[in-house]
């Protein structure tokens, strides 16, 4: 028995689809690449070329909503790390956009640096239910190939999918080489998607240029695009979840049919990451109720499309570690747990997605395996039917040398947290009162004591060395 809960009812879902086609229909959305808008005009939308907002008829988006498969992998260069889309569980995607870190040895925030960067997918990788990565913002990358050595040098240091942007056309055929040097050949890297990219509209309302005209590019080799829209309920988008859902709701479904359009077939994870405003301060609040209830509706959406999913979760607006992190990313990881969402991203990331921690990835790991726990329920088979226990116990006894019970302290329907503690509070004072980030901050030194695990040949670490130093001279 599966736990499950519910946002929208299928007569809110259809409420939701409608007023976005509305909304496609007779308001628009405004392309930034001449390219785009000539694919649109091409297949059925009303373009208007001096203000570059296109309407898009229901029809061209109940067309690209055939086309979207609705199953596919997200490749990992160690294919038993492949995540399955849709998945059974939720998985978990490290949320690595964050320019800040508090520092491991010193506590001090500071930009992050590529040493972090590395540590950051080597402790990641070891998480249980880690299965994409988003790479750290370094900043001693040269400022032209940034983004390129973010994601060449991610497949260096971690096993999982790795997905980022791309925010130029120019920035493509070298991702292209790159994983061709990694898996062999071109053919390999369409058919395993090893690399996946985010695409954010801006809101309200807009399609960015030349991200698009990368993207269209890039789904030549049928590299996945993960839709993400962020609008902020309040200031850039409405203010009221409904419309700010229908609103995000509209921009997903554009660049769905887009991409549609472009190539029937595109892979298409339909994600979302609205926020709402702090009314006292015009800022983006993310770790907040009414951040889960968009992105919670918003995964729902996706079911409805029958389209997989990746929704922010597990998010903070805490500044540090502490209790109002963890709450605030439990009740942001677990209602979209509950849900069925395919992937929650978001782990390791504080100061509303603007710091990234080593703890705080640990930590994270934790809520997520509390959160399936929930979610697995309570099995009804007649496997775990022990009533013939309770006959031999009989009234007054006790069942701690059953057999069962033997059993069940090792399997996976009584959790074992790793950070949570449950000794006894004398035990707890004689180990020095240690609390959940003592513990978490113990595993990240475990974990970067030991050697790096399944590195690249070093033939293929050259090739991709020497594709990231060109990018350094050859992109303006």
């Amino acid at each position: 028995m599966s736990v499950q809960c519910q946002i929208l009812t299928q007569e809110d879902k259809q409420k939701v689809h409608a007023e976005s086609i509305r909304i496609l229909q007779e308001v628009g959305v405004k392309f930034l690449s001449d390219k785009a808008l000539k694919i649109l005009k091409e297949n059925g939308a009303k373009v208007n070329n001096d203000t570059k907002i296109a309407k898009i008829p229901e029809e061209m988006v109940q067309q690209a909503l055939k086309t979207a498969p609705k199953t596919f992998v997200l490749g990992s260069r160690l294919p038993e790390n492949d995540f399955h889309l849709p998945s059974s569980y939720s998985g978990y995607v490290l949320d690595n956009g964050g320019i800040f870190t508090r520092d491991f040895k010193t506590g001090e925030r500071r930009r992050c640096n590529y040493q972090d960067h590395i540590d950051f997918l080597r402790v990641f990788d070891e998480m249980k239910l880690a299965s994409a990565i988003w790479p750290a913002s370094v900043s001693e990358f040269p400022k032209q190939s940034a983004n390129l050595r973010e994601d060449i040098s991610s497949f260096m240091y971690s096993t999982r999918h790795v997905q980022d942007e791309l925010g130029h056309p120019a920035e493509v055929p070298y991702m292209v080489e790159a994983m061709t040097a990694i898996l062999g050949s071109e053919d390999a890297v369409k058919q395993r998607h090893l690399y996946s990219v985010v695409y954010c509209t801006l809101a309200p309302l807009v399609h960015e240029g030349k991200m698009c005209d990368a993207y269209l590019e890039l789904i030549q080799v049928d590299a996945p695009i993960c839709l993400l829209p962020m609008p902020c309920a309040g200031s850039t988008g409405p203010a009221s979840l409904f419309s700010n859902i229908a609103m995000g709701n509209a921009e997903a479904l554009s660049g769905l049919t887009l991409y549609q359009m472009a190539r029937p077939g595109t892979p298409i994870i339909y994600g979302d990451a609205s926020g709402n405003t702090n009314f006292s301060t015009g800022g983006f609040v993310e770790g907040s109720p009414e951040m889960v209830l968009q992105a919670g509706a918003r995964g729902e959406m996706a079911k409805f499309y029958n389209l997989p999913d990746t929704q922010a979760g597990c998010l903070t607006d805490a500044k540090d570690h502490g209790p109002q992190a963890i709450m605030e990313k439990l009740i942001t990881t677990l209602p979209l747990v509950m849900l069925g969402v395919d992937l929650v991203q978001g782990p390791g990331a504080l100061e509303t997605s603007n710091m990234m921690t080593l703890e705080q990835i640990v930590v994270d790991d934790e809520i997520a395996c509390l959160c399936k726990r929930l979610k697995d329920g309570v099995d009804m088979s007649d496997a775990k039917n022990y009533f013939e226990d309770i006959r031999q116990v009989k009234p007054g006894g006790h069942f701690l040398d059953q057999a069962n019970t033997l059993q069940a302290c090792r399997s996976s329907e009584f959790i074992m947290p790793q950070l949570c503690d449950r000794n006894t509070f004398d035990q707890w004072v004689e180990l020095g009162r240690p609390d959940l980030y003592d513990k978490a901050k113990e595993k990240v030194e475990e974990i970067l004591a030991g050697p790096p695990k399944n590195p690249l040949p070093d033939d293929v670490i050259a090739k991709l060395e020497d594709i990231m130093r060109r990018a350094d001279e050859e992109l303006e």
